[in-house]
Parts: C-alpha cells; sequence; structure tokens
C-alpha cells in the first residue's frame, strides 16, 4: 500500500514537473494525466494546486482546459487553494479559439463559485456574461448541466434571483433541452 501511494506521488510530481517542459505536447501530455488523477482522488491534488493555477499561463488551450478541470475538482473539496485560478479561467473563459476552454473555465468557475455565498458573487458576473456570449453554441447545453450543479450549491440569495432572472425566457419559451435545464434550474432556486 505504501509503496502504491508513494508511485502515485511520484507521477504526480513528474506530471507537475512535465507541465514546465518546453515541449508543448508533453506539456498537453501531462495536463492530460492530471486532470485524469484529480477525477480520481481531488484530494491527492491539492498539494499541487498551485503549479496548476500557474499552467493556465501557457500558450496552449489543451494545457489550459485540462489543468481547468483538475482545478474543478480540486474546488469542490478546497475552493481557497484554487482562489488564484480566477484569472486564468476568466481567460479562458473568452478564449476566441476554443470551446473547449470556455466549457472548462465555465464548469471551474461554477464549482469555485457552488461553495460559498461570497465565491458565487465573485463567479456569477463571469457565469452571467458567457451564458450570453455562448447561448447557442454546442457547448451550452454543458453549461446548463453546470449551471445546475452551480444552482445547488451554497449561492447567495441575489445570484440565485439574477440566475432566474437570467434562465427565465428559456423556462418558459425554449425548446428541448435548453428549457428543461432551465426549468430544472428555476425550480431549485425557487425551493431553496
Amino acid at each position: 500500500m505504501a509503496n502504491e501511494q508513494e508511485a502515485s506521488i511520484r507521477r504526480r510530481d513528474e506530471l507537475v514537473e512535465q507541465l514546465k517542459s518546453r515541449s508543448r505536447s508533453k506539456r498537453q501530455e501531462a495536463s492530460h494525466g492530471i486532470a485524469i488523477m484529480a477525477r480520481a482522488n481531488a484530494a491527492f491534488m491539492l498539494e499541487v494546486a498551485d503549479d496548476l493555477v500557474m499552467a493556465l499561463e501557457l500558450p496552449e488551450a489543451q494545457t489550459r482546459w485540462e489543468c481547468l478541470d483538475a482545478l474543478s475538482e480540486i474546488a469542490l473539496i478546497d475552493a481557497a487553494c484554487t482562489r488564484e485560478a480566477f484569472d486564468g479561467a476568466e481567460e479562458a473563459l473568452f478564449d476566441e479559439g476554443s470551446a473547449a476552454a470556455h466549457l472548462s473555465a465555465f464548469r471551474f468557475l461554477a464549482r469555485y463559485g457552488s461553495v460559498d455565498p461570497e465565491a458565487s458573487r465573485r463567479a456569477w458576473p463571469l457565469m452571467r456574461e458567457a451564458i450570453q456570449c455562448y447561448h447557442g453554441d454546442p457547448e451550452y447545453r454543458e453549461m446548463l448541466v453546470c449551471l445546475l450543479e452551480f444552482a445547488r450549491g451554497s449561492i447567495s440569495p441575489e445570484v440565485g434571483e439574477g440566475l432566474i432572472e437570467r434562465m427565465r425566457f428559456d423556462a418558459q419559451s425554449g425548446t428541448g433541452f435548453y428549457r428543461a435545464y432551465s426549468k430544472e434550474i428555476c425550480s431549485t432556486l425557487q425551493k431553496a
């Protein structure tokens, strides 16, 4: 058991070190491995959260979105250690060339914002803008899933009211998954 844990720590640390490689492909491979590890055990990645935040400044979109995916998992258990990722998430959210980066940034903001009212107030303005920008885009369906998770979190009452207002039109007049998710989001917030 101790050998397995030591091997996992060694592997995690190797991947984090590989994020500093001059090779774009090695950084992308490392970030993918890190995202997988974070999904399996986010607590195990707490020690390297600062390194993942630093990786959000790297030029390739895949490295940034994979690190944001890992930070999204970490935010659910310790949002405070992901606070510094906020600026990198904002840049990725509006990255002109990567829908995957938009979605990963949105997921991070939703998870970060769901942990407490103050975090929700910080995340909501960017999320509201992204809802407007990406409504109708292919990644918007998954963004609605993130919004439902956000709505179920510990968000502030004023953010909840803002989210209901933003979702109201699709809840009443939308079709398909737009309507279904928007209605569920509104219903979740009205029960709270």
